[in-house]
Order: C-alpha cells, then structure tokens, then sequence
C-alpha cells in the first residue's frame, strides 16, 4: 500500500510540472525486464525513505494536517465530478467498434482497447476492474475494531460501515464516471488521470488545483499506511514471529528499527514496481485477508466453549463412569463411549450432542471450513476461466459446477446445524454461516480477475512469509512457547487428579 501511494504521489506531483523526471530516467535508466517497471522511480522511493526517517525520530501524524488535506480532498472530488458533467459527453459512453478500429490498425492494440459502448471490456473486464480497485476497501476493519469505544455496537457498527461504504462508492462511481465522460477512455493517463482529462476538455488552468487536491489525499494516504507498518512489525517481532531486533526501540520510545526496515523494503519495491502492479498486489492481499476473517468468523464462532472445555476435562478423569452427570442448565452430556466410531460423527453432523459448541462440534466446522475454501477455490478457477462453457450450457464445465456447488451447499447446512457459541460480544456477525461463505466466494472469485503476474508475485510474497514463519516464527513465538507451557501444567495437574482418585478408589477394590 505505502509503495503504490508513493508510486501515485509522484507520477501526480511529476505530470504536474510537465513529466521531467519520468522522460529523463525512461531516457537514461530505462528497466526493459519483464514483471518491473518501464523506469525505477527514484522520487517515490525517496519520498518513502523521507518518511521514514521522519516517523523513526516518533513523529506523528498531525490530526489537524489530516483535516485540512481532507478537506481539500473532499472539495476538489466535488468540482471533479460536477465539471465532469458539465464538460463530459455522452458519446464517449457509447463508442462504436468503427472508432477504436480507426484510431490504430494493429490487432493487439485493438484488443487491448476494447471494443467500445459502456463495457468495452465485457463483463470480464468490468470484474478484473473491480478486483483491481479492491484497495478502495481498505480501512473498513477499523470500524469493526472499535466496537468497544460506541454506547451502542449492534447498531453503530451497521450504520458506520454501510454509510461509509456508500460515501466511498459515491466518491468512486461520480470520480469515474466524469473521467469517463470528459474523454475517451482509451486515452486517459494511466498515472495521472485527473489533470490530462482537464487538460484534455480545455480547461487547462484547472489541472493545476486538481492536482493540488489529489497530492493532499495521496499524502493523506500515504501517512495512513506508512504509520501504521512499522508497528505491525515491531509487534511480531516482539511476539518472535520474525526476528526479533526489529522491536528495538528509540529513546523516544519509537520502533526505528522496524520503521526503517519497512520503509527500505516499500522504497525498493516503489523503485522497480509499476503502479498497477502494486495496486494488483494490494488488492489481492486484502482480498485474501478479507476472506481470512470470514472464515474465522465461522471458526469462532462454533469454537469450544470453556465451560465445556473444563466439564470434559471432568469426563476424561471419570475413568469409572459410562458418561458424566448433566450440569444443570447446561444441556451437555458427554459420553466416554463411542466417540470414535462412524456413527456418533455421521450423528453430530446434523443432530450435535449439545446445545453449545463442543470439542467434536467445533472440530467438524473446522473441517468444514476448510472444504469450503478448498471448494470455493475450485469453483471461481472454473467462473474465472470458463464462463462463456458454462453460459454454453457444456457438460465438462457444468457437471464439476453443480458437484461443487453441491458439496459447498452440504458443508454450509452441515455448519449451521452446529451450536453456535452462546459469549456475547459488542457486535456479531449476522446470518451465519450463509454471510461469511458469501463472503469468502465473493472475494476469491475477485482473487481469480487478477492477472497472472499478480498471482506470480503473491506466490513468491506468501512463499518468502512461510519460509520466515516456519523456519523462525513457530520456534520463537512467545504466544507458542506459552501454550506449550499451560498445556504442560494441564497435563501434569489432570496427572495429579487422577493419581489421587486412583488412591481413593484402589481400596474399595479390594
């Protein structure tokens, strides 16, 4: 995020003053490799660098500079929109073939510019766009996190999240939509849109205020995201997951180790990435985030209840009995025989033991999950690839999209006739479980619109974030070196109580 914004900071501040630093670099450092940028963008890496540099010394973004650069930002959105209808045409919504053939005779480029009207990309274009302005997205989490600090969650949340998701779209759909009346899409500036197409309708001195604005919200933008970075690494550092001299602190209390490794890292992939690149990677890894809380929502939500946790721990030691007594109240009976045989889990999966979740319950919706992603995984590759077999009505397509949609129905119903844990918190997620499976195909069938350069990157990103993990995070995470210790004192206090019930009972024995 921080390299993309970066990236758009300066091809904004640099179309600006008329395009010198991206033709004298093109001309002398031109990159002609596959997968980086057409020329390294010394100016975003340096802005990043600045940046952090300054945030290691512990400053802090300034409320009141956020306000003003809001401020401008919302103003110069509203002239965008209202000169774009004002200045827009009609006819640049319904452009015919004839056009776009005209304007070049070369068959790759024709396919590259579409083929005209108001979907020149089809429908498949129209998702890849959606999957690659996901970024817009980002940020709603917050909302979620603060559930604690409103009088009332169960309502603020719903209302906080939907009318921001609406003012967001507003701002989105009104920004696009005057783009694409002032001028043709096929010609609008990939890096700095907003001032060519003022350029472009004659309105010339007005480029200059638009760019003003959108320096403001990149900057806003850029400050959100740089902010937060190092403080995410210094808490995994702390925890142990990665390595731990990146929680050194300053003696302004600061994480500057973890401030200049994450601002290094962010310069460098600002200085060889292209802007859509890292845009395609952020909107994939928030997609994959996205879909991550989903399924834990679902995890839990079904999760083992502690109650129950401490009343089979119970059940274990009575060696003696066939199944404990019902605590009052409980509705739990937990029997010692049986547990692991075909019938008692083909019984738990539509008729659970309890009214609240239990260790066999909130193993079956673990497993369930999982075929649900691995499921819906398989589903959007078959959308993604071949929807016009599918709409053809083409037995090889269709056949796997009715078993799969099957098998995510059956998982679905299978989770929802587990007991749901009875913990109240400020705000849960509604309709479950049919919201969060909504949810996770909805987003991995997004995931599957990106490119395959995309996916090339995130597979080597995710790969180096295993390697780290499960060669240095999993042996020197505190967390994990803490539930190896209480699982050890459970282990050795339930030795303990058995020993004893052993000695009371060995006389009765005899």
């Amino acid at each position: 995020g921080t390299s993309s914004v970066a990236r758009a900071w300066s091809a904004t501040f640099d179309g600006m003053i008329g395009r010198p630093m991206s033709s004298f670099f093109q001309t002398n450092a031109g990159i002609n490799l596959p997968g980086l940028a057409s020329y390294p963008d010394v100016f975003a890496a340096f802005i990043i660098l600045l940046l952090a540099g300054l945030l290691s010394f512990g400053v802090k973004e300034s409320a009141w500079v956020n306000k003003i650069f809001t401020v401008v930002n919302v103003l110069v959105l509203c002239f965008v929109v209202v000169a774009g209808f004002v200045k827009g045409d009609i006819h640049n919504w319904a452009i015919v073939p004839e056009e776009i053939t005209n304007i070049t005779s070369s068959h790759s480029a024709e396919l590259r510019l579409g083929v005209g009207g108001f979907l020149p990309f089809g429908v498949t274009g129209m998702l890849a766009g959606a999957a690659t302005c996901f970024y817009a997205f980002i940020g709603f989490d917050c909302i979620a996190t603060t559930g604690e600090e409103v009088k009332n969650p169960q309502r603020a949340i719903p209302v906080g999240i939907v009318v921001s998701l609406l003012i967001c779209f507003a701002a989105y759909f009104g920004v696009s939509a005057a783009l694409t009346l002032m001028m043709p899409y096929y010609l609008l500036d990939k890096e700095s849109p907003l001032p060519v197409a003022f350029e472009y309708v004659g309105w010339d001195p007005a480029k200059y205020p638009v760019a003003v604005g959108s320096l403001c919200a990149l900057s806003t933008s850029l400050l959100g995201s740089m902010f937060p970075l190092p403080r995410i690494v210094y808490a995994m550092a702390r925890d142990g997951l990665i390595f731990r001299h990146l929680a050194k602190l300053s003696s302004r209390k600061s994480p500057v180790v973890a401030t200049m490794a994450s601002g290094m890292l962010a310069a460098v992939m600002a200085l060889l990435l292209d802007l859509k690149d890292l845009v395609d990677m952020m909107s994939i890894g928030t997609l994959l985030a996205y879909s991550l809380v989903a399924a834990c929502v679902l995890i839990l939500r079904y999760k083992e209840d502690d109650c129950y946790q401490s009343v089979s721990a119970t059940a274990d030691m009575d060696v003696y009995g066939e199944k404990t007594k019902e605590p009052h109240g409980t509705g739990i009976c937990v029997p010692s025989k049986g547990r692991g045989s075909a019938t008692y889990w083909l019984k738990s999966l539509v008729l659970p033991e309890s009214q609240i979740p239990t260790a066999t319950s909130s193993h079956i919706v673990n497993i369930c999950v999982f075929i649900v992603g691995l499921t819906i995984l398989l589903l959007s590759v078959v959308l993604a690839n071949w929807p016009q077999a599918l709409m053809d009505g083409r037995p090889q397509v269709v056949a796997p999209v009715v078993l799969l949609m099957a098998v995510l129905a059956t998982c679905t119903v299978t989770i929802w006739r587990q007991p749901q844990s009875h913990t109240k918190i400020s705000f849960m997620v509604p309709l479950l479980p049919v919201l969060p499976v909504l949810s996770v195909f909805v987003n991995i069938y997004l995931m599957m619109q990106l490119d395959a350069g995309t996916w090339a990157r995130f597979s080597v990103w995710m790969l180096i974030g295993f390697i780290i993990y499960f060669s240095y995070g999993v042996r020197n995470s505190s967390e994990g070196q803490k539930r190896v210790t209480v699982k050890i004192q459970l282990h050795n206090e339930s030795q303990i109580c058995l020993g004893a019930e052993d000695g009371k009972r060995e006389p009765e024995r005899e």
